[in-house]
């Protein structure tokens, strides 16, 4: 709308602009206008992809050209996406797709505080002189401008009551707002109340519809703490390594690899510590100390070793462990699979 604002003016501008034939001007205005539209998109989808694919090294392979499959895909898909509902589709997108609507009449009930419009102070609605008395002419408030209706995003008469499409955005209340003080009436002829306080009856505040969305809302809240005060800010993963089962390093040792994923969700750069056990003997051969920047994931490929005469089973359970070396509480532990030879009865 901010694009369509400065490059084709006001709505009447528009409109009266829409209903004239293609001029030179009326050309670049539009081209102007989709053009930033286009441009939005773009940074809207390089935003969204950059959740997912490195933003550092996104960016420079967009502008090199060097773009993967999938990234190229939902680059594209949320580029077309942003341009065409919020240029082309806007209020449809609100009535048909958006859920708020579709819920909004089970959650409302008459003491809920919504837009409405004072149907008894406003009616009979009619033009009039700004000094006219409306009542002597019989008339209420509303003096049937429709700039309600006009600043309205959805396109919808607040006059005709609550509908499923309004977005709750107000923007008719302001417009009434200053119609009023234009007229010298008193603002509030659209303003959030509710359908008792609008029917002369008095509006309760505790109501069990309120405090039991109130409790589950309490109630999600505290999970919502309890996990993000639990989270643990890096991501650990051991793969095996596919191309063999094991190997024989010697009469005695028997070696399995590894690839390690270690990812830190931290906002500043940690270096930890590895470790593994789970049968006697168990070693680690590559350095045990590893530095992952800020926000990245380090694939760490690791051989580790433990003596034949030690193993129970040719199938054991191990534990890899990840500890940061600055930060006792960052730490992570998951376990794997230890590859070998069946011992000998």
């Amino acid at each position: 709308m901010w694009a369509e604002r400065i490059t084709e003016g006001d709505r009447n501008k528009r409109m009266r602009r829409d209903k004239g034939p293609m001029t030179s001007e009326k050309f670049v205005r539009k081209a102007a206008k989709h053009s930033l539209w286009m441009l939005l998109a773009i940074v809207t989808a390089i935003a969204f992809v950059g959740y997912f694919s490195p933003i550092r090294e996104l960016i420079p392979n967009i502008t090199s050209g060097n773009l993967g499959t999938w990234e190229l895909w939902w680059l594209g898909f949320f580029t077309l996406a942003t341009y065409g509902n919020a240029g082309w589709l806007r209020e449809q997108v609100c009535i048909y797709m958006c859920p708020y609507a579709r819920f909004q009449s089970v959650m409302f009930d008459q003491d809920t505080l919504v837009i409405s419009y004072d149907e008894k102070r406003g009616e009979a609605r009619g033009k009039r002189k700004k000094d006219s008395d409306p009542k002597a002419e019989g008339l209420g408030d509303c003096i049937d401008c429709h700039a309600c209706v006009h600043v309205c995003p959805v396109g919808i008469d607040i006059r005709d009551g609550l509908q499923y499409e309004c977005v709750a955005c107000g923007a008719c209340i302001d417009a009434c707002d200053e119609i009023m003080d234009k007229m010298g009436y008193d603002r509030g002829l659209v303003r959030y109340t509710t359908e008792h306080s609008l029917e002369g009856k008095q509006t309760k505040i505790l109501r069990p519809r309120l405090i039991g969305y109130f409790a589950a809302m309490l109630i999600m809240l505290t999970a919502f703490v309890y996990v993000l005060s639990n989270r643990i800010p890096v991501e650990f993963e051991a793969i095996r390594d596919r191309g063999e089962l094991y190997s024989e390093v010697s009469s005695d040792l028997i070696q399995n690899v590894f690839t390690l994923k270690i990812a830190n969700k931290e906002q500043l750069d940690r270096t930890y510590r590895l470790s593994v056990s789970g049968i006697d003997g168990l070693t680690l051969i590559n350095d045990p100390i590893v530095t992952v920047s800020s926000g990245e994931l380090l694939n760490y490929p690791v051989r580790v070793q433990a003596p034949k005469n030690n193993l129970r089973s040719s199938n054991s359970a191990i534990q890899f462990s990840v500890e940061a070396l600055d930060a006792k509480d960052v730490k992570a532990t998951i376990e794997s699979r230890f590859m070998g030879p069946a011992p000998r009865r």
